[in-house]
């Protein structure tokens, strides 16, 4: 009795020690946010804290510098405010991420030169600071209005900064920043009056957006006449960094060399799958055509040539968005039916034309609700064909992303991919996986998606819709492969059009465009497979363990109640709020 009695009063002082850390951990990180909004306050705009709607930051080298000792002063003090060692295990998990996330922050800007060497990096501070006050901010239209044009008599000192502090930025970089703020130019022209409607602003709107356009035109120049010259910096990380960017932007377990290790024994595997498919299909296309030879170059174009058959079969580039609203209701009627998981109710979600700013290098993105303004509105962003494209490469992109591929890429970026995942991951109670979410997991999750809700049925077996689905989850796979090669090698652009093309067959458009993204974003083309590898894994040992027991809403939902937490974590959480700890 003594025993049991000094048991339970030892427990309960341990989960009040518990319980005092936790809150110490979630009142230090709102601390260090506080900071952090106020310093960078477009930033906190784009997570939903709207305090500091009506400023921009000061981006400049100085400025810079408190912001790493911001950083590098919360990593100091984290441990000395919070004893990680009387914190629950939900409480631990928080914990680390928020130091991992302080020390990969201070490795990038000890590595990397985005400020000096991207001049990308300027375009969210120029136009996406305010278009997010249009688009998702909850608060009045007309506050948002009176923000926003705040922020726009600010643009001129960032374009100023930029102008003091670009370099050498790699060529492909810049071409792509062109082409960027040209966007930005067209939407402080014209759909910037678009977004604000009616409103008592109007002049005051219209005068603010001329200067902006002005100023950039000015800005275009300099990029076109001053960067371009000298744009000749390397775009390589090369092994060493590339090694480890890669392990703090996977914080997987895993090494670089592991990963692509693991990539090309699965593309063996995939490129198996995707013959297997595509022979099936032969008959349907090529009735009269003799199936090619049992060999690799036969089975390659056997691939091929059915790919292209299927490419065929899509829709009007004037009938994207409305195309790609039919399939979002397709496919949210499907995951009600066969109760693959709850939907967010109410849903939040719209479909819409991508702002010509952001086009570029992507065909569709998912623009979540802001984690800290939840009731805001999330956007599935789909790209039309631009108005200077020619008849070829409109061809070529409709048949990239035909009537198959877009149902593929929905699941993907929207119902149950990343609208729906994300939305379960705001509404966690932890600040800190709502705020500081892996993208592993996130871009994980929605690649799983992709198979499994065609292993439950959907599509009706069409094997169209199955090779398409195979060729996505190839492409992830390639991702991975290209990256670390882009970067560890001398891959040339050739070669790596050969393993998009030949290999990965993708369209030669397509390919050039995945080019220029693994110049541009070292280490984030291997999340989707790394991510959907760690789905997969844990998806068959928790089914077997579980057996008969195993219901695949529940698992669905307990993962995504997790919030967006490092896979490293998914295996031991899941299994206790599923099996419990054994």
């Amino acid at each position: 009795m003594v025993f049991g009695l000094v048991t339970s009063a030892s427990a309960a002082t341990e989960s009040s020690a518990g319980t005092v850390e936790d809150t110490k951990l979630e009142a230090f990180f709102r601390r260090y946010l506080d900071e952090y909004f106020r310093q960078q306050p477009s930033d906190a705009t784009g997570l939903g804290d709207h305090r500091f709607d009506a400023k921009l930051e000061d981006i400049s080298a100085e400025s810079r510098a408190k912001w790493i000792e911001r950083t590098r002063r919360a990593l100091a003090d984290l441990p000395r405010v919070v004893d990680h060692a009387r914190l629950f295990r939900a409480g631990l998990v928080d914990y680390e991420i928020f130091k991992h996330e302080l020390e990969k922050a201070l490795w990038l800007n000890e590595n990397t030169r985005p400020f000096e060497e991207d001049p990308r990096t300027y375009t969210n501070y120029i136009n996406g600071s305010v278009y997010v006050l249009l688009t998702q901010s909850t608060l009045p239209k007309e506050t948002n209005l009176t923000h926003a044009i705040a922020r726009m008599r600010q643009i001129p000192r960032l374009v100023a900064t930029a102008r003091k502090t670009l370099t050498h930025p790699p060529r492909s970089v810049l071409e792509t920043a062109l082409v960027q703020n040209h966007g930005s130019i067209a939407f402080f022209e014209k759909e910037i009056f678009e977004l604000a409607g009616e409103t008592s602003q109007k002049d005051v709107l219209k005068k603010a957006a001329e200067d902006v356009v002005a100023c950039l035109k000015d800005y275009q120049e300099f990029l076109e006449k001053v960067v371009r010259p000298r744009a000749n910096g390397p775009w390589r990380l090369g092994k060493e960094k590339f090694a480890k960017k890669l392990e703090l932007e996977l914080d997987a377990g895993l090494t670089a060399d592991q990963v692509l290790a693991a990539a090309e024994a699965d593309f063996i595997r995939l490129e198996r799958e995707l013959y297997l498919t595509a022979r099936q299909l032969w008959g349907r296309y090529y009735p009269l055509v003799p199936l090619p030879p049992d060999n690799m170059a036969g089975h390659r174009a056997t691939i091929r040539l059915v790919s292209k058959a299927v490419e065929k079969e899509h829709g009007r580039p004037e009938d994207l968005i409305r195309d790609a609203r039919a399939t979002v209701e397709r496919i949210r009627r499907f995951i009600r039916d066969r109760k693959i998981l709850r939907l967010p109710d109410p849903d939040r979600c719209q479909v819409i034309e991508m702002p010509e700013f952001k086009r570029g290098n992507s065909t569709a993105y998912m623009d979540s609700a802001p984690p800290l303004d939840a009731a805001a509105q999330s956007f599935y962003a789909v790209s039309p064909p631009p108005k200077d494209w020619d008849a070829a490469r409109v061809q070529s992109l409709l048949e990239e992303y035909n009537r198959h591929m877009l149902q593929v890429l929905t699941i993907h970026e929207a119902y149950p991919g990343h609208y729906v995942q994300l939305e379960y991951a705001n509404r966690n109670p932890s600040l800190i996986r709502r705020v500081l979410g892996s993208g592993v997991y996130i871009e994980g999750w929605a690649v799983y998606c992709e198979q499994m809700m065609l292993d439950q049925g959907y599509g009706d077996g069409d094997l169209a819709l199955r090779l398409m689905q195979l060729k996505f989850q190839l492409r992830t796979v390639i991702n991975s492969i290209l990256d670390h090669k882009m970067h560890c090698s001398e891959m040339t652009d050739e070669e790596a059009l050969s393993l998009l093309v030949d290999q990965g067959y993708q369209s030669e458009g397509e390919a050039r465009l995945k080019i220029i993204r693994a110049k541009q974003s070292s280490c984030q083309l291997s999340t989707y497979y790394v991510g959907r590898t760690a789905m997969c894994r844990l998806r068959e040992s928790i089914q077997t363990e579980m057996g008969d027991k195993f219901d695949l809403a529940r698992y669905h939902e307990a993962v995504l109640d997790l919030g967006s937490v490092p896979v490293k974590y998914l295996p031991e959480l899941v299994r206790e709020r599923l099996i419990g700890l054994r």
